[in-house]
C-alpha cells in the first residue's frame, strides 16, 4: 500500500485514533471504486450495505421528490464518510448521494466494517461522535428554515462554511446560487439577487477559488 492511502484514512475522523497497521488493514477491507462527475452514488430508499470514505472530489448528500426538487444536507469532500446510518440500523438509505465532480471513494462493506468495530470499539465511539455532530447540524438547520428569513438562512450557510485566510473569509468550494438555493430552501433568482445586492455593498467577492466575505455580514438585509 502507498503512503498515498494511509494518508486517506488518516484524514477521516472514524480513524483518526488508529496507525499505520489498522489504516492497512483498512485499505485491504476497502474497494477502491471511481465515480464520473453526476453520477448518482446511492439513493434514498436503496437497500445498501457499505460505507464510503471519500478520497478524492466532492460529493452532495441531498434529498429529493418527484419533481425533481432538492434539499441539500450536506457537501462533502476527501476524508469524510457517508452511509454510516443505513450500515448501523439496516434501514434503507435515507438520503441520496451525488458526485459533483469526478471522485474515488473506498466502499467498505458491512460485513468487513463490522469486524473492524469489534477489535477496534474506539471506532465504534468515533462512529457515535459522528452521528451526534450530524445530529446537532440537522436541528441548526431545522431552526434556521424554521425561525429564519432567507437572507438569515444564507448568511447561516456563509458563515459556518467559511475559513480565515490571511484576514478574509472564504468558502473554499464551488458553490452556485442553485446550490445554495437547495441548502437554504429557498430559489435560485432569490440567492443570486441577495449576492447581488452583498456584492454591490462590498460585503462579498467571487473567484475561481470561491466566494470571499470581505467584511462581516449583517444581521438583517
Amino acid at each position: 500500500m502507498t503512503s498515498t492511502n494511509t494518508n486517506v484514512f488518516e484524514q477521516v475522523a472514524l480513524f483518526q485514533d488508529l496507525g499505520p497497521a489498522e489504516w492497512d488493514r483498512l485499505t485491504a477491507r476497502a474497494q477502491l471504486r471511481s465515480y464520473p462527475k453526476n453520477a448518482i452514488l446511492v439513493t434514498e430508499g436503496d437497500e445498501t450495505d457499505s460505507l464510503f470514505i471519500i478520497k478524492s472530489g466532492r460529493v452532495k448528500i441531498y434529498l429529493s421528490d418527484e419533481e425533481g426538487r432538492e434539499m441539500i444536507l450536506n457537501i462533502q469532500g476527501p476524508g469524510d464518510y457517508f452511509g454510516e446510518v443505513a450500515l448501523l440500523d439496516g434501514a434503507p438509505r435515507s438520503s441520496s448521494a451525488m458526485a459533483l465532480e469526478n471522485c474515488e471513494l473506498y466502499v467498505i462493506k458491512k460485513r468487513e466494517f463490522e469486524q473492524f468495530l469489534l477489535h477496534h470499539p474506539e471506532v465504534a465511539l468515533q462512529v457515535i461522535k459522528g452521528l451526534t455532530q450530524r445530529l446537532r447540524t440537522l436541528t441548526d438547520n431545522v431552526r434556521n428554515i424554521a425561525l429564519k428569513d432567507v437572507y438569515g438562512r444564507i448568511v447561516a450557510v456563509l458563515n459556518k462554511m467559511a475559513e480565515e485566510d490571511k484576514g478574509l473569509r472564504v468558502i473554499r468550494q464551488r458553490l452556485t446560487h442553485k446550490d445554495i438555493a437547495a441548502m437554504v430552501g429557498s430559489s435560485r433568482e432569490m440567492v443570486s439577487r441577495i449576492f447581488k445586492e452583498l456584492s454591490n455593498g462590498g460585503y462579498l467577492a467571487s473567484d475561481k477559488h470561491g466566494i470571499i466575505i470581505k467584511k462581516k455580514l449583517p444581521a438583517r438585509w
